[in-house]
């Protein structure tokens, strides 16, 4: 068996530390990072029951580092990535032989890199599942919503990251239109112009939010922003939102006012077999992040590697993922927004309320 380990570490601050230590969630929130800054990484919990379609078992563990995405951009790079490798030090310790860098540790510096040159165990970012999800949740929904993506305009928002930017590759030649949108236009346009040649449709660029995400029936969002983006006037009635940023990208706001689109969360998993986390991080039974079951899968698949690392994700490694998970029997784990699942009857009632406003 190929046992492997997950770096985790808190979003929400108070929210996530408070998991563990209940009184987080009385302390404001400066105070819970004085805290946590002074703490170790730390063991959350040992992950059992993954078992493939194969038969092949895996076994592993949760591994938390302590460090906020607001921490982890403010604090002297060194200091952040002292605390990841001390992740994989422990992971290496408990006979892991592969690491998956979770949320922030995943953005952070030059993408696991240099955390993979400083242990003696395979590291991934799990980026290259996640765009897979990500991908399959944007037509998926867009199908639910009557939305054709060979007539939509589909925009990234974050187009410069290595999912976004992957992201855009690969439904640049089916889209009618792509936008990428993100902080810095002189970044921007090079990719727009390797997409060119590709595109079935225009492909622009922008860093206005506010003025141009209204003209976007299916976008993805995938930035490394600490707050909220995506804002309720935004967004056109019956668009689609796949939010693969943790911290979420969309605006809770959009949940409360405008119930004319459909906002799901980006690379959300169902993992096989009888899984125990061993720690309750917000989710149904079985269910994962997509970066977490990139890991999971090539322990399973014994592709013990450095497989998803730096500031590039290639199609040719989402492909593998995409493969592996059907080997292996991952797959897309339903639609869920702001934190609770969707059904049929819920999207099929957004889709009709955006036809009603649009008539209007």
């Amino acid at each position: 068996m190929h046992r492997f380990a997950f770096v985790i570490h808190p979003v929400d601050v108070k929210r996530d530390a408070a998991r563990k230590y209940p009184i987080a969630k009385y302390l404001p929130e400066r105070w819970v990072e004085q805290i946590l800054r002074r703490k170790e990484p730390m063991v959350v919990s040992r992950i059992t029951g993954i078992r493939s379609l194969t038969g092949v078992t895996t076994e592993g563990w949760f591994i938390g580092c302590p460090l906020s995405p607001r921490m982890m951009l403010s604090l002297p790079l060194d200091f952040v990535y002292q605390k990841i490798i001390r992740c994989g030090q422990i992971a290496q310790e408990l006979g892991a032989e592969i690491i998956g860098l979770g949320a922030f540790t995943s953005v952070v510096g030059d993408g696991g890199i240099t955390i993979a040159k400083n242990l003696d165990i395979a590291v991934t970012t799990g980026n290259s599942y996640t765009v897979a999800t990500a991908i399959e949740a944007a037509v998926l929904g867009a199908e639910k919503m009557g939305i054709q993506i060979t007539d939509a305009t589909i925009a990234v928002v974050g187009a410069t990251g290595s999912i976004g930017r992957t992201c855009a590759e690969a439904l640049a030649p089916q889209a009618k239109a792509m936008l990428l949108l993100g902080r810095d236009a002189a970044r921007l346009e090079p990719i727009a112009e390797q997409l060119r040649p590709i595109a079935r449709g225009s492909v622009r660029v922008s860093t206005d939010l506010p003025r141009e995400l209204p003209t976007a029936d299916v976008i993805i969002t995938v930035t490394s922003a600490v707050d909220a983006v995506i804002y309720p006037q935004d967004l056109k009635s019956g668009a689609v939102v796949v939010d693969v940023a943790r911290p979420r990208d969309v605006s809770v706001r959009v949940a409360r006012e405008r119930d004319d689109v459909l906002v799901v969360e980006g690379g959300l998993v169902e993992v096989p077999g009888e899984v125990d986390f061993g720690f309750d991080f917000g989710f149904p039974p079985r269910m994962a992040y997509a970066c977490m079951s990139e890991t999971m899968m090539l322990a399973l698949e014994g592709r013990i590697e450095n497989f998803t690392l730096g500031k590039e994700v290639s199609l040719q490694q989402v492909q593998i993922t995409q493969e592996l998970a059907r080997k292996h029997g991952f797959r897309l784990a339903g639609f869920r927004s702001f934190e609770r699942a969707l059904t049929d009857a819920e999207v099929e009632a957004i889709r009709e309320r955006a036809r009603r406003a649009v008539a209007v």
